[in-house]
């Protein structure tokens, strides 16, 4: 078992300095530092309250459907937070380049990565054809934290796996 927690602790080194360190950047790190926000608490909390209020039927249902799954899909980050405490990569890897302010908390999962994949996966679910759109607009965000120093590529997974099963539950709770 030690085996393979040591290979995928590599492999998740190995793939956070490909995206932190080999395509470093001036232009793509003002870039991502801008689109990383995009998952954050603020802009997805304003874009679902938004659609829920000001958008018609049936995609103010779905802005509710991604509110409600946004709120709850951070009662599982918190607790794994707590229960998996890990140093953020900036933090750990003497190598890795960080962001201005970075943040201090603990890394896994990856709270801006679960809040945007909760918030796009209603929309999904609802309108097939706008996956194509939002899914890589989401994948992005996700890849900004660990360009940022801030992630590591497990977190960015596990933190899409809770918002995407917290927003499918939700969907199908709500109906």
């Amino acid at each position: 078992m030690t085996r393979i927690v040591t290979w995928l602790k590599a492999h998740d080194q190995r793939m956070f300095f490909l995206v932190n360190r080999r395509f470093n950047h001036a232009l793509l790190g003002m870039l991502l530092s801008r689109i990383t926000h995009l998952g954050g608490a603020r802009a997805t909390i304003l874009a679902t309250l938004g659609i829920w209020w000001l958008a018609p039927k049936p995609v103010s249902t779905v802005g509710l459907q991604a509110f409600i799954a946004l709120a709850l899909s951070h009662i599982p980050v918190a607790i794994v937070k707590k229960l998996y405490p890990r140093l953020r990569p900036y933090l750990a890897l003497p190598d890795a380049i960080a962001c201005k302010n970075p943040l201090k908390d603990h890394s896994f999962p990856s709270g801006h990565t679960t809040a945007i994949f909760s918030v796009i996966a209603p929309f999904v679910i609802a309108f097939n054809w706008i996956g194509f759109i939002l899914i890589p607009f989401a994948m992005i965000v996700g890849m900004s934290r660990m360009y940022l120093g801030l992630h590591y590529p497990s977190d960015v997974a596990a933190g899409c796996v809770i918002g995407c099963i917290t927003a499918s539950c939700t969907v199908a709770f709500l109906g």
